[in-house]
Order: structure tokens, then C-alpha cells, then sequence
């Protein structure tokens, strides 16, 4: 029921993402900057391309040779795309979709309860700093662990087993990096933030499913901070969420 629960949450996400004003631009606009840096990205890649093939492998004078020259030319051309595409995101997120999904979380408590809620006494570049801090963990383990999987998978035979297992770990992952977003800018302890995924992992499976779908993935996780702070805010009635270090902003 929590899978379905979580996958139910991304769509209303979504939704709710199209139907806001300023959900939608800040969406879009994070849509965007990950699709300009992953082009920007992979054409930089690409273009020593075959400069690394020639370090890697010089092009065989023989014909019965040359064929799998190619393939391994073509091989590293996937393997540089897939990687570029895991840098951007990590570049984007860190740099600047953080702030962006920290902007559309508080807008969607906003819209949820007239208000947000935010640790008091905390500067507004040390909440930032704070912000980017945490996301490093988040972003990071994922994408590691998408390098690795893609490098096991050439070497060894496990490949098919490999690529689910890291397939459920990275949106377990980029679930939790929208969902940890309300109890992040509130500084909860690390520690109990990443216990709160552990038991609710079902959930976060389920929410994390449609950024398995090519090409609407980067969509979805475009808006997954509207979807992911809604779970919150509902989970957590707003007296389990307030701490004696915590105050609430109403919309002036």
C-alpha cells in the first residue's frame, strides 16, 4: 500500500506543480537547468572522444580488427553520455537545484498551511550553506553508486542484477533528497533525518518510480519537491514537527 501511496504522491506533485504559478516556474526553470548543463556537459565530453579512444586504444590497421575498434568506440561514446548526464545532475542539483527545491518546498507549505516553518535564530546564508551541506551526502551516494554498477556491469557477469540494485538504491535516494528537505532546513540531526528513510522505504520506492520513465523522469523530479513535501507536511502533524528551536513565517 505505501508504494502505491508514494507513486500516488509523485503524480499529485505534479499536479499540483502545473496548477501553482510559481510551483510551475521554479519547476521549469530547474527543468531547464539540467537539461542546458547536461548538454553543455555532454558536448564538452564528447568532443574528446576521440581523443580518449586513441589513449585508450589506437585504431587497428586491420580490417578483421577494426570492427571491434568500433564497438568499443561506440561503447565509450554510451558510457560518456550516461556519464555526463549523472555529472550534470550532480553539478545542477549541488549548485544550484538545491536552492531552488529548498524555494518550492516552502512555497508548497505555503500554499499547504499559510505558513513555514524554519529554525530560528539561523542567518539566511548559514540556512543556505546548511542547505548545500546536506545535499552533498544526498546527491553524491547515488550517482557514486550509478558509476560503479555501470563499471561492475562490463566487468563482471552480474550486469542485469547490478543495474536493478542500483536502479532501487538511486530512487530510494532521489526520493529522500525531496523528502528531507523540510526536516533539513529545520536542522534535524542527519542521523534521524536518514532513520526517517529507512522506515518508510516502501514509500519512497513507490515515489522514486516515475524517475525511472526515459525522458519524463527529469520531469518528474523537476516537480518532486511539491509531491515530497506534501507527504511531509501530512505525516507530520505540525506538533511533532515543532521543536522549541523552531518558529513558523506566515506569508509576510
Amino acid at each position: 500500500m505505501e508504494l502505491v501511496h508514494g507513486f500516488l504522491y509523485s503524480l499529485r506533485g505534479l499536479r499540483v506543480g502545473f496548477t501553482t504559478g510559481r510551483l510551475l516556474f521554479w519547476g521549469l526553470v530547474r527543468f531547464v537547468l539540467v537539461i542546458v548543463v547536461m548538454v553543455a556537459l555532454t558536448g564538452l565530453i564528447l568532443a574528446y572522444h576521440t581523443t580518449m579512444m586513441e589513449l585508450l586504444w589506437s585504431k587497428p590497421q586491420s580490417a578483421w580488427i577494426a570492427w571491434l575498434w568500433h564497438v568499443v568506440s561506440w561503447l565509450l561514446s554510451l558510457f560518456l553520455i550516461a556519464l555526463s548526464a549523472l555529472l550534470s545532475y550532480l553539478i545542477s542539483q549541488i549548485l544550484f537545484s538545491v536552492l531552488i527545491m529548498d524555494h518550492m518546498s516552502r512555497l508548497t507549505e505555503l500554499k499547504a498551511t499559510g505558513r513555514v516553518t524554519e529554525t530560528r535564530g539561523v542567518s539566511l546564508w548559514s540556512s543556505l550553506f546548511h542547505l548545500i551541506g546536506q545535499e552533498i551526502p544526498r546527491t553524491i551516494v547515488p550517482v557514486l553508486l550509478s558509476v560503479l554498477v555501470m563499471i561492475l556491469g562490463w566487468i563482471t557477469p552480474f550486469g542485469p542484477l547490478l543495474a536493478l540494485v542500483a536502479s532501487v538504491a538511486s530512487i530510494l535516494f532521489l526520493s529522500w533528497d525531496n523528502t528531507d528537505l523540510v526536516p533539513a532546513r529545520l536542522m534535524v540531526p542527519f542521523r534521524t533525518r536518514f532513520g526517517f528513510l529507512l522506515k518508510t522505504l516502501p514509500f519512497h520506492l513507490g515515489f522514486g518510480l516515475p524517475f525511472l520513465i526515459p525522458g519524463l523522469n527529469i520531469l518528474f523530479l523537476a516537480f518532486a519537491p511539491v509531491g515530497a513535501t506534501l507527504y511531509y507536511l501530512e505525516k507530520h502533524a505540525s506538533g511533532e514537527r515543532e521543536t522549541p528551536a523552531q518558529g513558523a513565517r506566515g506569508p509576510g
